[in-house]
């Protein structure tokens, strides 16, 4: 029969297991690989016939090899229930080799092309696509071309080195261990055969070396030095590195373990380095061969898959986790997700639950990092939610921004402080937030009113006014929200750089963006207003007609109604502005600031 294009001849190959070598040969090779699938699929039973197969207990996924094997296997069997892109992205790291199985009677589904793609973006360069339940469908030749055929023209513009499509059938046992009897139509070798021969590429452990710091040890310690995990490469005495990010170069010196010193050591072993120039290290610094250094840079193109239900927004602050090193991040552009049944890649405004995306993501400090292609563990990261801790997203580093070097802070001889003094007041940022209705913007105003008349320099960056200017091309979406919240921090931070008493009136209905505006600020900088006004006093109100529209659904999005707002949960103010006249609420802020020591 004629291979479908892309998937590796079987014809002529061998179909039985490779000889065992004799004993008292090199040790074994460490072969890890993934089996991943729908429910349903098989892929459990495919496992662990392969574990039983390799006479070892399944608990595990251990594949230790049987005397005289020529490799020793560790399976990832990932879950195929509602957490399976999480699940897979958990897994497959560090895998070699990847067995994607498919029930014959179903053929090709969503989930398999998914696998298929998060496969190829995680750097798995190898796949075996395992035709299962071939006795559903009468040992079909026929139909295990067209699912093959149809595997292949899938996941060829992917650009996988080797894909290879077997028929199984784990419930009899057939081509898992040995030919099935039932398919003597099929040339090619079983599962575990092609398991034993397959050609893994050399990894990450033939790149330069890193190694990022774990702890740093005194004089005074049992064993002082650096301490860290190799990620890459091959060290030994009197290398010379590099310390990044801050750039400093030194020459390795010894190299110590618990059972004494190494003449070498190599990806994966866990060391203790004494260097030949003494200068500060810390944990989340690397170490990097001298004249191939990983990147430094605070912007990096990525890919990305969202594991969250809640969508990830452009503009939206989360914690960025690369190895041990961690910053603040946004993702600052989504250039477009990944179509999963045609792989095109079409223009989005957020990622849900599973979706790959391509994105720009800007951190608050510069990081060290590899492209993942060139290195998973330097490469890889995840993005957690700030507010729950929750791992929300993972993510491959493409390269960093070159912009991002060539842009510097200029040194001005003027500072806030200086402008304060001028000024002679302490500049901060009096955050309002609330339903629309609430009365944030007549407070505002009125107690910048008030602090005018104090001889207090003021400004008042309002809802609406900014929605005629700056923020103009904004809707009303989440994504809209988020990045209108963060032109208007950024703005309100300059406002306080030049020592002004800045009031920020805005629904900014998500906490996550509060949050994100109050970190830019110093700690006594920054107020959180809540003004508390029910939302049946909001309606009652209704100084625009909003609420009267928006309940006739003539207009969409609108907070309170079908978008929600989430309240403060330690709001440093909290106005009541439903029970006092707005001149009564001005005056108790104004005697909160004066007790707080803002004015």
């Amino acid at each position: 029969m004629t291979p479908p294009r892309g998937v590796k001849p079987a014809t002529g190959q061998d179909n039985s297991v490779p000889e065992r070598r004799p004993a008292g040969e090199p040790d074994v090779e460490l072969i890890r690989f993934l089996t991943g699938g729908g429910a349903g699929s098989g892929k459990s039973t495919l496992a662990g016939l392969l574990l039983a197969e390799s006479q070892q207990v399944s608990d595990g996924r251990d594949l230790a090899p049987i005397p005289g094997a020529m490799r020793k296997f560790i399976c990832a069997d990932v879950p195929g229930d509602g957490q399976w892109t999480r699940n897979m992205v958990t897994g497959a790291p560090g895998c070699d080799f990847a067995i994607l199985v498919v029930d014959a009677s179903k053929g090709v589904q969503t989930r398999t092309r998914r696998h298929c793609c998060i496969v190829n973006l995680l750097g798995i360069r190898k796949i075996a696509l395992a035709v299962n339940k071939m006795d559903l469908v009468d040992w079909s030749q026929d139909r295990f071309e067209r699912i093959a055929a149809d595997f292949a023209r899938f996941s060829e513009p992917l650009g996988f080195e080797e894909v290879i499509a077997i028929p199984v059938s784990a419930a009899h046992g057939d081509n898992i261990a040995a030919p099935g009897k039932q398919m003597d139509w099929y040339r090619g070798p079983a599962l575990k055969a092609h398991l034993e021969t397959v050609d893994i590429a050399p990894d990450q452990a033939a790149g330069p070396f890193r190694m990022p710091v774990q702890s740093v040890s005194g004089p005074g310690s049992d064993c002082p030095g650096i301490a860290g995990t190799l990620t890459g490469g091959a060290l030994h005495p009197g290398d010379e590195i590099v310390v990044l990010p801050s750039g400093r170069g030194t020459r390795v010196e010894r190299i110590v373990t618990h059972n004494g010193d190494l003449d070498a050591a190599r990806t994966g072993d866990a060391v203790t380095l004494t260097l030949g120039d003494e200068f500060d290290v810390s944990p989340g610094d690397v170490l990097c061969a001298h004249g191939a250094e990983a990147e430094v840079s605070d912007q990096i193109a990525a890919n990305v898959i969202w594991m969250d239900a809640t969508p990830m927004l452009p503009g939206r602050n989360y914690i960025f986790r690369c190895g041990n090193q961690t910053a603040t991040a946004s993702i600052s552009t989504l250039k477009h997700k990944l179509n999963i049944d045609t792989l095109e890649h079409q223009a989005a405004t957020k990622l849900e639950l599973n979706e790959v995306g391509y994105c720009n993501l800007s951190l608050r400090k510069a990081l060290v990092f590899d492209a993942y292609s060139r290195n998973r563990e330097m490469g890889g990261f995840i993005l957690i939610d700030r507010q729950t801790n929750a791992t929300v997203g993972a993510g491959m580093i493409e390269f960093g921004l070159r912009r991002a070097t060539n842009i510097k802070w200029q040194a001005l001889q003027i500072d806030k402080s200086v402008r304060a003094v001028l000024k002679d007041q302490k500049p901060c940022a009096l955050w309002f937030t609330g339903l629309s209705g609430s009365g944030k913007s007549t407070l505002a105003s009125l107690l910048e009113k008030q602090l005018h008349e104090r001889g207090r320099h003021t400004y008042v960056l309002d809802g609406d006014n900014v929605r005629h200017g700056l923020n103009k091309d904004l809707g009303f979406t989440d994504a809209d929200r988020v990045e209108n919240i963060r032109r208007v921090a950024e703005t309100a931070k300059l406002f306080v750089d030049a020592g002004l008493i800045v009031m920020v009136s805005f629904i900014s209905p998500f906490r996550s963006e509060r949050r994100m505006a109050r970190g830019l600020f110093e700690e006594t900088e920054f107020l959180e207003v809540f003004v508390d006004t029910p939302i049946e006093i909001c309606e009652q109100r209704d100084p625009k007609g909003l609420y009267k529209k928006a309940r006739a659904g003539e207009i969409k999005n609108f907070t309170g109604i079908d978008s929600a707002y989430e309240e403060p949960e330690r709001a440093d103010i909290i106005l009541e502005a439903g029970k006092l006249s707005p001149d009564e609420v001005v005056a108790t802020l104004i005697a909160r600031l004066e007790e707080m020591g803002f004015i």
